[in-house]
């Protein structure tokens, strides 16, 4: 007999493992936050890799629901310099394993594929404790409880449940990204929408210090990163609560690059929107704890590197593989599971292996420049 399992999050990770489990008949609830599943933005586009994230997708039994999210010419990639001068371009041929989809609608597929009452709205968590047992209590910020004896952390960086299992703390490592939005690119921002391209821009300048990345999106939406090595502290004088004082502090960095990259900054139609970069300790574990995991970056938070929602994936899928393996033994499964994940943590991909799943095994040594492997 399978234990109920109670999962902390509904971000791709806890959804990944809640749909493994429904799969193998195994009850588990979800409690999320957020009051629905519209209730904010979900991100932009993510490429879900052959090696990780799509084969959680298999575990799911999702295959053929991810391929009609998959928005085709998004794999294609453009890499400039700070004049818009074209450094490398590889077009989408459809071959290769990394098909990019919507965020957002990868995780309403996982929410469709749930029963009806799995995820439970507007439950945010403020603490958790031992019970002794391996038993869990979880306390919500309405002051209810619930009490469980398998509890799974999925609800990311600033993790409620980490503290039960482990004392590390997210530290800022240095660098940040300010999210924009160009609508109706095409047609308001054409200049910017033709070197964006089908798929992903990438523009870097003289100095490591700045950047600026762009996804294109479904429809004609252009989604901008525009990345920043700096204290935290720098950003203390950017007024964000101003969206166009913000806009135009934060272009002004970009003095002297080309027009069509600053638009991305000065034109955008949505309130410039930090996003620090936090991480755990690379190799972060901890000692088992009967009744209680992680998954995804509540267990492994790293700088953005496009596999962070594919680990979380990953790790959703094989906690889900683990229990169903081991039918009645709920610690034989987490100390299988927690075995394999300390194995990735203390392993993370290297750049080497991402770069040529970006772009090939012939990479240009511009291309290494502007990723700062300069040799």
């Amino acid at each position: 007999m399978h234990t109920s399992v109670t999962i902390i999050g509904a971000g791709l990770g806890g959804l990944t493992l809640a749909r493994v489990l429904h799969v193998h008949g195994i009850p588990a609830t979800v409690y999320e936050a957020e009051p629905g599943p519209m209730a904010r933005m979900q991100g932009g586009m993510l490429d879900i890799h052959d090696y990780n994230g799509q084969l959680a997708v298999e575990a799911a039994d999702l295959v053929d629901e991810f391929r009609g999210l998959i928005l085709d010419g998004r794999q294609a990639m453009r890499i400039v310099d700070d004049q818009g001068e074209l450094v490398f371009e590889k077009a989408d041929d459809g071959t290769g394993g990394r098909p990019e989809v919507q965020r957002g609608e990868l995780r309403q597929v996982l929410l469709d594929s749930l029963p009806d009452g799995t995820v439970r709205w507007g439950h945010k968590v403020t603490g958790a404790r031992a019970l002794g047992g391996g038993r869990h209590e979880v306390t919500f910020a309405d002051g209810t409880t619930v009490g469980t004896g398998l509890l799974v952390g999925a609800d990311g960086a600033w993790s409620r449940i980490r503290p039960l299992l482990s004392d590390a703390k997210p530290e800022y490592q240095g660098e940040s990204c300010v999210e924009t939005y160009l609508f109706d690119a095409d047609t308001r921002h054409p200049a910017t929408a033709k070197m964006v391209g089908g798929g992903t821009l990438a523009a870097n300048g003289p100095t490591a210090d700045l950047g600026i990345t762009a996804h294109r999106e479904r429809g004609d939406t252009v989604h901008g990163y525009i990345q920043f090595t700096r204290p935290l502290d720098w950003f203390d004088t950017i007024d964000f609560d101003d969206p166009a004082a913000a806009a135009t502090r934060v272009a002004a960095e970009f003095e002297g690059w080309a027009p069509e990259l600053v638009a991305l900054i000065a034109d955008s139609d949505t309130a410039p929107v930090l996003r620090p970069f936090y991480a755990l300790p690379v190799g972060h574990r901890w000692d088992r704890l009967p009744g209680a995991t992680l998954v995804g970056d509540a267990a492994h938070l790293s700088v953005p590197n496009g596999e962070g929602a594919n680990l979380a994936m990953l790790d959703g899928a094989e906690l889900g593989k683990a229990l169903a393996a081991h039918p009645g033994d709920a610690e034989a499964a987490l100390a299988a599971y927690e075995r394999d994940l300390f194995h990735r943590n203390a392993n993370p991909i290297e750049e080497e292996f991402l770069i040529e799943s970006l772009f090939g095994d012939d990479v240009p040594q511009q291309v290494l420049d502007v990723f700062g492997r300069r040799d």
